[in-house]
């Protein structure tokens, strides 16, 4: 392989087909790590949903649009004496404690000081061995939270500048066992080299949790750009139900890999540009939409949205 500066990535969860959205943002991912002569790694997300052939069906509509990748493909299911490690060096250090909250309790609480609407009040924060030992008789299954010590922490965004957002204890093992998103992402971006993450806008406020979660595992934070959404036409956020948005449904309309391409293009203002190359040879992240992308699913071909 090639030297590189670093890595950029796409982490689909393969819970389904990637829509448009999807497939437009992996796109930006792409363009921002190979303009920096980064490599571009691929992970998929399985700790949660999986549908059959979804994963298989992901990696072919990007290689369909033209986007490539360095191997090879890291899937979070095969690495979870990882996650554990992470743990337990958090564990140790004291960085850890039991909840016993189930989901309608947290929901029901009081939110956390200074927090996030859902912010984890600290409910658990300081039982005494006693108190767990009765919620566990119980039989409430306890998820494992981080003990942070601060309640905000501060990013910089390259498309958004700096950010600061809250901080709360958040879960690190759920009560069923598997590791908890937040702390999966930290691990794999720090283990994998991933020096820059590109992702929608709507992740942005749990970045801060992940950039301080960083620091605590002595990781480098990396650098961030939280792009904007694609939106349907009731200005939601589009979702497969909302007609003809996957790659796959276009391509059974009529249209080619190569309209698909020069439809997300035009969106990001890279007019009758019809392949990968072209794109990557215009792109400037200055120059990026800072607001939202509406798209008609159910209309064939869009209209251009060029001068």
């Amino acid at each position: 392989m090639a030297n590189v500066t670093g890595y950029g990535r796409f982490a689909p969860s393969p819970s389904g087909d990637l829509h448009l959205g999807n497939l437009r943002t992996a796109l930006l991912a792409w363009l921002f790590a190979r303009s920096t002569g980064r490599g571009f790694l691929l992970r998929i997300e399985d700790l949660d949903r999986v549908k059959a052939g979804a994963q298989e069906r992901q990696l072919e509509d990007l290689e369909t649009l033209g986007l490539d990748w360095d191997p090879p493909v890291l899937r979070q299911s095969e690495r979870l004496p990882l996650y554990e490690a992470a743990i337990a060096r958090l564990t140790a250090a004291g960085r850890t404690y039991e909840c016993f909250c189930t989901r309608k309790e947290i929901q029901q609480a009081v939110t956390a000081p200074h927090g996030p609407m859902g912010a984890y009040p600290g409910t658990c924060r300081d039982l005494t061995a006693a108190e767990q030992t009765r919620r566990r008789a119980e039989g409430r299954p306890a998820a494992l939270r981080l003990r942070a010590e601060v309640t905000e922490f501060e990013i910089h965004d390259e498309l958004l500048g700096d950010y600061r957002g809250a901080v709360d204890d958040l879960v690190l093992r759920r009560g069923d066992g598997t590791p908890a998103y937040n702390l999966a992402v930290v691990v794999d971006d720090a283990a994998q080299g991933i020096d820059q993450v590109v992702r929608g806008d709507d992740l942005l406020p749990s970045t801060p949790r992940q950039a301080y979660l960083a620091t605590l595992l002595d990781t480098p934070v990396p650098h961030y750009a939280h792009v904007p959404l694609v939106l349907n036409t009731s200005g939601q956020r589009l979702a497969k139900r909302d007609g003809a948005v996957t790659l796959r449904d276009r391509l059974a309309l009529g249209e080619t890999p190569e309209q698909v391409l020069m439809l997300l293009g035009e969106s990001l203002g890279y007019c009758d540009a019809t392949t990968i190359p072209q794109i990557l040879e215009r792109f400037r992240p200055e120059k990026l939409p800072r607001e939202p992308w509406t798209l008609d699913p159910n209309s064939l071909l869009q209209p251009s949205t060029c001068p």
